[in-house]
């Protein structure tokens, strides 16, 4: 009767399920690590480790997260975790950002607008009530993403501490004197009735009127003295001075025509619908603009440089005034005609040069876009509209040369999508230059680290040309700027630093609504009447811009400066930036150590994402369908420093490399279902060579892995992990210790040595994987054999791992050249499977002829080489005995004979060997399972 030897296999067993289902199992994870108050825990453990400070950018909070924020929460939830494994102690913050106009325009829709159809305080506890809302909406979906962090205590703006700090660290810009006060021009959104900060400002195609105005001359003869020119030629007709804008509209507010000091300028004699004039524009743009007017006759009279025409007059072309040349290198001759039209209400460049030469800041446009009522000829009409009636007026007087629609690049406001101008209206501003503040943060940028390093040049280019920074909105919803200014000198009251301190002490109690029902008289006295007590509130980048005060700075936990921002690169122009010169006006020196960027997130084609495209991706669907760990896997597998390319397709493909980990982890457990390591792990000394190199190797790769979260390249991690698992365990480790693991003594060194071997990887693996496919990580942690902590993510990097001896003769160059020859003989025994040679590996014999060198390598194995190939028998024989038959193998140095076996196959392990059957008592196995079966195990040394 023939006996069941399946009984007698070590066949893998695990309870850990194949099958991730993270959309059910994930949720389940999460409630333990609450019910454990897990983040606290790691925070009990790391207690008095070196610190590492990630400082949260705030979100917005308004609206469901997309994508963009599932990278960037995944991306610091990958860092923070990572250094905790390094042994930092790297608490997570997060906060929310709470004040500002998207929050009053969702007010907006459901009760009116504020002062009008409820009251500003009425209006702003709606907002506070929508915020808070939104807070817990967003929150809820970071939490689902895996992230861990200080959730029961974030930071939020619109706390009543936060605020009152946001108005000392006004206090305290103040105080340092970097405040400054006056018209200056601001981006402004008709529709927002708000000045923008520049991070508010986004550029999109619109088309405008390009128009080629006459500026007559108003003292030719003194105009032409200062030109170089012929005697007695200096032509006739109409003299005028040709500027060119794409913004008609802003005519009215002319004040000056700024020519280039060290440019030509050429005086042109020609003829435009019959009449004869003389018109200047620069000689480098001379014959495009007859090209653009249509002029072919026309001939150059004088020449001056520019700097020769500063303070000629000039007449406006449709009011009764002069208006003065003056001189800017703003202008340049990439378009137009070398003379710009200047108007300091309007640019901030006419601004800056109109300083210089003192010109009226007439700005005649109100806060809805609409000319003021007592504006000449145009009152009343929005300035987009208007162009046109400034067109024909123009007509009418003879001034307008030329023009024509054209589509180019135009400041839009970034939540109305429409055009904004520029305008000047009184505003607070953070002087980039009254207290040398460009300077010291520009010196601060470069004690800083950028990753990538192209941060820096950005930063430092947006820093270097960024007009005085405006801090001050014209909202309900925002922090005041809780300044007193006197009513005739305009000066602050000399008593601000104490008075923003008392106003602070009364926010943190009240919030901002102490400040707007304020009497001015409870802090000033009789002092009161002559002061007027600021309305307008902070821009909500201020509010951000000093988080590491209210919050670094604040709590007990943090340190400042912060070791690392990291947010999309758009932040340049906005975070990084609003942070960086709040930091410098208060302490000199910048809020972060370090500053990381990520790219945007762009579906399969390229194209960004939006709703009526349908090709948005969104985080709360993947994490209902695939698992929050596959979005995190996608996020650490793709270069973030580039655009992040996102779809179905992609995201199913990396389910795909999920499920190999996945898998992998799960081989792992299930052969180390009768192991304790307290009773059964072998000395590293005592382990197999096979075993030693497999250690050695998750040794090497561990050092990358640390080295790749530390300089943040999570997408080699990734790739370094999968190929691990797919190569080095799943195409060679795994499969030759299959015969091993399953058929050896249960109890014997051979099978213990692999269970070792694999408890000590998976042990390191674990880890790895932990801060990018947490959830599954700490599943697998929870399987693991041994006593152990409640958590992985209480755990730093897995110290059980053994190096191997470069001395040794089975060292990292043998274990490649074997590698390498299992690699060319597999090719040659699938050829041989495929011609119907062989059915399975194991009915060959291989002979394998070898060189010199290749000989004395796997001579070494001796008769365990061929549990290598994992066939029945491999010989290793000198080169020059290779009869013709033996096929040369992809190696020089080795050709190869497969011989199918003659010898009968052993039940148990399936190899064929010539001594199956001969134990009486088990006729049909080989020696080796004899042993396994019946007495002390096998021998084994090597694999």
């Amino acid at each position: 009767m023939t006996m069941d030897y399946k009984k007698t296999l070590n066949l893998p067993n695990t309870a850990f399920p194949m099958k991730g289902n993270l959309a059910q199992r994930e949720p389940e994870r999460l409630k333990k690590w609450n019910e454990a108050d897990l983040y606290n825990k790691i925070r009990q453990e790391f207690v008095g480790r070196p610190k590492f400070i990630l400082h949260d950018g705030p979100p917005y909070a308004n609206g469901e997260i997309h994508i963009g924020h599932a990278v960037n929460k995944v991306l610091k939830d990958i860092i923070v975790k990572s250094k905790s494994l390094s042994g930092f102690d790297a608490p997570y913050v997060p906060g929310w950002d709470c004040h500002g106009l998207p929050i009053e325009l969702q007010v907006e829709k459901k009760i009116g607008k504020a002062g009008v159809k409820v009251s500003p305080a009425v209006f702003r506890k709606a907002c506070r009530e929508y915020a808070g809302k939104q807070v817990n909406i967003q929150k809820e979906a970071f939490i689902r993403l895996g992230i861990l962090g200080d959730w029961e205590h974030p930071y939020l703006t619109m706390d009543f501490a936060f605020e009152a700090d946001i108005v000392r660290s006004l206090g305290k810009i103040s105080q340092n004197g970097h405040i400054a006060k006056g018209a200056k021009p601001v981006h402004w959104c008709t529709d927002c009735g708000s000045a923008l900060a520049e991070a508010e400002v986004e550029y999109e195609d619109k088309h405008s009127p390009a128009v080629d105005v006459r500026f007559q001359v108003v003292d030719v003869d003194g105009f032409l003295s200062r030109c170089h020119h012929v005697p007695e030629h200096e032509g006739s007709g109409p003299l005028s001075v040709v500027i060119w804008t794409t913004t008609p509209w802003t005519l009215p507010a002319n004040q000056g025509v700024a020519l280039n000091p060290d440019l030509e300028y050429a005086v042109v004699q020609c003829e435009k619908d019959g009449n004869k004039e003389r018109l200047v524009v620069a000689e480098a743009l001379l014959k495009d603009a007859m090209l653009r007017y249509d002029i072919e006759n026309y001939h150059v009279v004088a020449y001056c440089k520019g700097a020769e025409l500063e303070h000629q007059l000039l007449q406006h072309p449709f009011y009764d005034r002069q208006v003065p040349i003056i001189l800017g290198d703003h202008v340049t001759t990439e378009a137009g005609t070398g003379a710009v039209h200047t108007a300091p209400g309007h640019g901030q460049d006419d601004y800056v040069v109109g300083l210089k030469y003192g010109l009226p800041v007439d700005n005649p446009v109100g806060n809805d876009g609409v000319f003021l009522p007592n504006t000449e000829i145009f009152a009343g009409e929005h300035v987009f509209n208007a162009n046109a009636h400034v067109l024909e007026v123009l007509e009418q007087q003879g001034k307008l040369l030329h023009h024509v629609a054209i589509l180019h690049s135009y400041p839009h406001c970034w939540r109305h999508k429409t055009p904004i101008i520029f305008r000047a209206t009184p505003q607070w501003f953070i002087s980039m230059d009254k207290n040398k503040l460009r300077e010291q943060a520009l010196d601060e940028v470069k004690r800083v680290a950028w990753i990538p390093e192209w941060g820096q040049a950005r930063i430092e280019s947006m820093m270097e040309g960024r007009p005085d920074w405006c801090i001050s909105r014209q909202r309900t919803w925002g922090v005041p700027i809780t300044f007193f200014v006197h009513k005739e000198t305009g000066e602050l009251h000399p008593r601000t630093a104490e008075l923003v301190e008392q106003v602070a002490q009364r926010i943190e109690q009240q919030g901002i609504e102490a400040w707007f029902e304020l009497d001015a008289a409870e802090l000033l006295g009789d002092e009161a009447e002559h002061y007027e007590k600021m309305t307008d509130t902070l821009d909500v980048w201020f509010d951000s811009g000093v988080t590491h005060a209210c919050v670094l700075e604040k709590r007990e936990q943090l340190s400042f400066p912060a070791d690392l921002y990291l947010e999309g690169s758009d932040q340049h122009r906005g975070w990084f930036q609003s942070s960086l010169l709040a930091s410098v006006a208060m302490n000199e020196v910048a809020p972060y150590k370090a500053v990381l960027t990520h790219g945007f997130t762009v579906d399969a084609d390229g194209k960004k994402m939006s709703k009526s495209k349908g090709n948005v991706v969104a985080p709360q669907s993947v994490m209902k369908d695939l698992g929050a760990d596959v979005l995190r896997l996608w996020v650490a597998a793709t270069d973030y420093r580039g655009e992040m390319t996102v779809s179905d397709e992609i995201l199913r493909r990396t389910s795909d490399g999920y499920r190999r980990l996945r898998n992998t982890a799960r081989f792992l457990l299930s052969n180390l279902d009768d192991f304790d390591p307290a009773q059964h792990l072998v000395d590293s000394k005592d382990l197999l060579a096979l075993d030693r190199w497999v250690m050695d190797r998750a040794f090497a790769l561990q050092e990358e892995v640390k080295i790749a979260y530390e300089t943040y390249q999570f997408q080699h991690i990734y790739q370094k992990v999968h190929h691990f698992c797919v190569i080095d365990l799943g195409g060679f480790y795994l499969d030759i210790i299959k015969d091993r693991q399953y058929t050896a003594k249960a109890d014997g060194l051979a099978r213990r040595s692999a269970q070792t071997a694999m408890y000590h990887v998976l042990e390191a693996l674990t880890r790895w994987l932990a801060p990018i496919i947490s959830y599954t990580a700490d599943e697998i942690w929870q399987y693991l054999p041994g006593e152990r902590s409640e958590s992985v993510f209480l755990e730093t990097w897995y110290q059980g791992l053994v190096e191997l001896d470069d001395d040794s003769a089975f060292n990292r160059e043998f274990w490649q050249k074997v590698m390498a020859v299992r690699a060319a003989v597999g090719k040659e025994l699938e050829k041989s499977r495929a011609k119907g040679d062989i059915g399975s590996s194991l009915n060959a014999e291989l002979e394998l002829y070898c060189n010199a060198e290749f000989f004395d390598v796997l001579k070494q194995l001796s008769n365990e080489l061929h549990f290598i190939f994992i066939t029945s028998n491999a010989l290793v024989i000198a080169e020059h005995n290779a009869p013709e038959e033996a096929i040369q193998t992809e190696i020089e140095g080795i050709k190869l004979k497969v011989v199918v076996s003659e010898h009968d196959k052993c039940v148990r392990c399936w190899h064929q060997r010539p001594d199956v059957g001969k134990q009486a008592e088990h006729p049909e196995l080989c020696g080796r399972c004899v042993e396994n079966v019946a007495g002390d195990g096998e021998h084994r040394h090597y694999a």
